[in-house]
């Protein structure tokens, strides 16, 4: 029996890799133990138990950019949760350790690295994450979803596997009957499919808010996921029009449904959603979001906007020209055509499956 954990999350672009790797990992190794470490508070905590996974967190937490007074208990929360890590290590006895980043990855990586266990990051953005940069060192492999990344990482540790993506997102042409209907949409008119991530995104919402009457009159139909934060705010600007070509979700539990029925799609640029963007092969116009370390999304953005294959409206443009841009997009069969086929010379379909066979050579003492 081997024992892997996987640590990190906080976000969906490190929650759905992650779960395709321990997926992966049971699929190539029947006799296998996989636990999960997060951050308490975070949506590891809820999402990974519904997918048949146990999970452990710990207290750890990240700066705020802006001074408040919850900086000052980062410290403390850091040295608990190396405490609780080690532990973790000491009980579990994991024969490797994988971070998909975060901030639950650190301790956990940092105590198994200490203890010799072999440790493989996998980072998902063009433009690395502080946590992984500083656990990089010793870690045994990295395995990465974009050229260059030896910017970051010590070159001979670095593996191009892509970024694990959903199962369900391989043969998406069959469903789009089922998933229209799902959502109760018209098979004839055209879907623009619009995403905020996982937690939601306030401009994008407030894009499609300015939008309204636009939207209205227009022929497309469309699927909103507002993110939680957010619901309140979207569907109370709803009630205005109540346009019944508008299906609003807090959140989308059949992504597999969402994108079999799109035509156009509208998304931030996280590099797990990127990585499936390019799979789905739709075309689609991406927002980078200001808000994260680094600008790395709009780096990951950029990856595909120089190949031709997404296009690209900032963050302060959006209000105004977003919605716009998707709906003269969605009249311009040339350039979707061209989108779709430039996006999904991209895709790397076997990322979970690579991923986990490097780790299972490690966990057998094996060089990778």
């Amino acid at each position: 029996m081997k024992k892997i954990i996987i640590s990190g999350g906080g976000t969906g672009g490190h929650i759905y890799p992650a779960v395709s790797i321990a997926n992966a990992l049971k699929k190539a190794y029947s006799a296998i133990e996989i636990l999960f470490v997060g951050a308490e508070g975070k949506m590891e905590m809820e999402k990974i138990p519904t997918v048949g996974y146990p999970i452990i967190g710990l207290p750890v937490a990240g700066l705020q950019r802006r001074f408040t007074l919850k900086n000052l208990a980062v410290p403390f929360k850091l040295m608990k949760s190396l405490r609780k890590a080690s532990k973790i290590i000491k009980d579990f006895k994991p024969d490797a350790v994988v971070g998909v980043g975060g901030y639950a990855s650190g301790p956990v990586l940092k105590r198994a690295a200490k203890k010799g266990i072999p440790t493989v990051l996998q980072e998902q953005n063009s433009y690395a994450g502080l946590t992984n940069k500083l656990l990089a060192k010793k870690a045994r492999l990295i395995c990465v979803a974009y050229d260059g990344m030896e910017r970051f990482f010590p070159k001979e540790k670095i593996m191009l596997t892509g970024n694990p993506i959903r199962q369900d997102l391989f043969d998406l042409k069959t469903i789009r009957a089922e998933a229209l209907e799902f959502f109760q949409l018209d098979l004839n008119r055209k879907t623009l499919l619009i995403l905020g991530g996982s937690l939601g995104a306030r401009t994008i919402n407030e894009s499609v808010i300015a939008a309204l009457e636009l939207l209205q009159s227009s022929n497309i139909q469309v699927i909103l996921q507002t993110g939680k934060f957010y619901i309140d705010q979207v569907r109370q600007a709803w009630d205005k029009y109540k346009p019944c070509h508008v299906k609003v979700h807090d959140f989308i539990y059949r992504m597999d449904y969402a994108y079999a029925a799109a035509d156009v799609i509208i998304s931030r640029a996280g590099a797990g959603t990127i990585s499936e963007l390019c799979m789905v092969g739709k075309p689609c116009i991406l927002v980078p979001s200001p808000n994260v370390a680094e600008d790395h999304q709009t780096k990951n953005a950029m990856s595909l906007v120089n190949k031709q294959a997404a296009l690209l409206v900032t963050d302060k443009d959006a209000r105004k020209q977003l919605v716009e841009d998707a709906l003269k997009l969605s009249e311009n069969i040339e350039l979707m055509a061209n989108l779709s086929s430039n996006i999904k010379k991209l895709a790397l379909p076997d990322a979970a499956d690579r991923i986990a066979a490097e780790i299972i050579k490690l966990a057998n003492g094996q060089t990778v």
